[in-house]
C-alpha cells in the first residue's frame, strides 16, 4: 500500500504536524570537479557529474520526518557539498497532494517533491505540474535502474520521475524463539508456510499476527499472493481492471489466503482478534512476551524493521526475515517507493534529480540504515548489516519481475481508503474467509465503481 513506510500512515500525520518550517541546509561546497570514481573524505564515491550551483536555492519537500528527514538530510548536504547549491527541506504533511497544489496556487512550489505513489505522478503530470527529466539525469536513470522502474516514472512517453527510495513488501519476520522451540524452519512455499504454521500451533504458540484493523495490511496479503500465483501479467491487467475481480485467478488468490485466515488457531487472537489489531501491535506482539509471545510470525515489508526493533529484538537475533513463500512459481517481489519530480524548471532541480539518480546519493542514505534502492549499481556492502543486504538484493534480482503494490496503482477510492473499497472488502473476507464468491463480487463492484469515476 502507501509506499515508503505505509504503515506509519497516522503516525506520520501526527509527525508532520510538529514539524514547524523548514530544515534549514546551507552547506558551503566546492562544486563536483567530475566523476573520477574516487572516494573523497567520508567514503561516498563521485560515480556522477554534477553542476556548480554555487549561489542557488533549492527548496525540496517530501512526507518524510523523523528518521527518514534525518537519513534524506545526509543526502541533501552532500548534494549541498558538492554543488554548493543552498538546500531547504520542507516536511509536507501526510497529504502530498494538497501540499503542492496549495503551494503552486500560492505561486511558490518547491523545486523537488518526494511522491509516494504512480497515482500521483500521473496525476501531477496531466494537471502540466511536473518537468520532464533533463537529459543528464535520464542518463543517470538508464545506467542505474531496469526498464520498470524507469516506466513507473513515466508519463505518457515522457520520463519525469526517479524513484530514489523503495521499499521491499515481500517478507516474513519471525521470532527465532519459537521457530527453534517448535523445530519449525524457514518455508519456501505457501503449502510449506501453512505446514509450518501448522507445526508452531500445535507447539502452543499462535503462528501468525495479522494487523487486520488497517485494510492495507490485507491488500498486501493479497497482493503476494497474487503476483506469484496469477503471475505478473495478470497482475498488471488486474491493477488496470482490465480484468474483472470476479476473474478465476481471483477466486484462486483468495482460496490460497482463505487456507490461512481459515485455518483453526493459526492467526494471534482469532480472526475477530485480528481485526482490531493495528500494524505496529501486530509486529510488536510477535516480538514481546518472553517465551510466550501472541505469534510466531509477521508479514509486512522492511519497515516493518523499525517496529521489531521497538520491541526490544535485535534483527539478526531474535528476530529473523524471510522472503514471502512461493504461491505458484515464483515467490513474489511487491514494491513501494518514493519517486522524486521536478516541480520547476532550473539546473539545480535537475541536478538533484541526476544525483537522486546516482549510486552516490543511494549510498549516502542506505550507509544509515531504514533504507533500500533499487539502484543495481549501489554497492550491497554500502547497507550496514546482512539481513539488509538480503532484502535489498532480492529487489535488485527481481529486475523487471517485481510488481508495484497494488492498490496504489488503484484510485484511492478503492484501494487506499479507510472503510470501503478494497480495505472494507478485504476485512469483511477476513472476517469470513469461506466467502470467496461473495469478496470477489463486492470488490468487483468497488473497483467498477472507482475506476469508472
Amino acid at each position: 500500500m502507501r509506499t515508503s513506510l505505509r504503515s506509519v500512515r497516522g503516525a506520520r500525520s501526527a509527525l508532520a504536524l510538529l514539524a514547524a518550517g523548514a530544515l534549514a541546509l546551507s552547506v558551503a561546497g566546492c562544486g563536483d570537479s567530475g566523476s573520477d570514481g574516487g572516494a573523497p573524505p567520508g567514503g561516498i564515491r563521485h560515480t556522477v557529474q554534477l553542476p556548480k550551483l554555487s549561489g542557488q536555492k533549492l527548496k525540496v519537500t517530501a512526507v518524510w520526518t523523523g528518521a527518514e528527514q534525518k537519513g534524506f538530510t545526509k543526502v541533501l548536504e552532500e548534494f549541498s557539498r558538492r554543488t554548493g547549491a543552498e538546500v531547504a527541506y520542507v516536511p509536507s504533511g501526510d497529504d502530498m497532494s494538497a501540499f503542492v497544489g496549495s503551494k503552486i496556487a500560492g505561486g511558490d512550489p518547491p523545486d523537488v517533491a518526494m511522491l509516494q505513489q504512480p497515482g500521483a505522478l500521473r496525476e501531477f503530470a496531466q494537471k502540466g505540474w511536473l518537468k520532464p527529466l533533463g537529459s543528464e539525469a535520464s542518463a543517470e536513470l538508464d545506467k542505474n535502474f531496469t526498464k520498470g522502474w524507469q516506466d513507473l516514472g513515466s508519463y505518457e512517453g515522457k520520463r519525469y520521475g526517479v524513484y530514489f527510495k523503495v521499499s521491499n513488501k515481500s517478507l516474513v519476520w519471525y521470532n527465532t524463539k519459537v521457530f527453534e522451540g517448535a523445530g519449525a524452519k524457514e518455508p519456501k512455499t505457501w503449502p510449506e508456510f501453512l505446514s509450518t504454521a501448522q507445526l508452531i500451533a500445535d507447539y502452543g504458540i499462535p503462528p501468525v499476527s495479522v494487523g487486520g484493523a488497517d485494510g492495507w495490511t490485507l491488500t498486501d496479503w493479497f497482493e503476494n499472493v497474487y503476483l506469484s500465483q496469477a503471475g505478473p501479467e495478470k497482475y498488471d491487467l488486474l491493477a488496470q481492471h482490465r480484468i474483472p475481480w470476479t476473474d478465476p485467478s481471483v477466486k484462486d488468490a483468495l482460496t490460497a489466503l482463505g487456507r490461512l485466515f481459515g485455518g483453526k488457531g493459526l492467526l494471534a487472537d482469532g480472526n475477530d482478534g485480528a481485526l482490531q489489531t493495528q500494524f505496529p501491535t501486530s509486529v510488536t506482539q510477535t516480538f514481546t512476551g518472553g517465551e510466550e509471545p501472541k505469534a510466531a510470525m509477521v508479514f509486512e515489508g522492511d519497515f516493518a524493521a523499525a517496529n521489531v526493533i521497538g520491541a526490544g529484538a535485535r534483527i539478526g537475533k531474535e528476530a529473523k526475515v524471510f522472503p514471502f513463500p512461493a504461491v505458484g512459481a515464483k515467490a513474489p517481489v511487491v514494491t513501494g517507493g518514493d519517486v522524486g519530480v521536478a516541480l520547476k524548471d532550473g539546473p539545480a532541480a535537475q541536478a538533484l534529480l541526476t544525483f537522486l539518480a546516482s549510486a552516490d546519493a543511494a549510498q549516502v542514505w542506505a550507509g544509515q540504515g531504514g533504507f533500500l534502492s533499487a539502484n543495481k549499481n549501489l554497492d550491497l556492502a554500502a547497507y550496514p548489516d546482512d539481513t539488509l543486504r538480503s532484502i535489498a538484493r532480492a529487489v535488485i534480482a527481481a529486475g523487471d519481475g517485481f510488481r508495484f503494490d497494488m492498490s496504489d496503482l488503484a484510485p484511492a477510492s478503492f484501494g487506499g481508503k479507510p472503510g470501503q473499497g478494497e480495505w472494507k472488502d478485504l476485512q469483511d473476507f477476513l472476517k469470513d474467509p469461506g466467502d470467496v464468491a461473495g469478496t470477489q463480487r463486492k470488490l468487483e463492484s468497488d473497483a467498477a465503481k472507482a475506476f469508472k469515476s
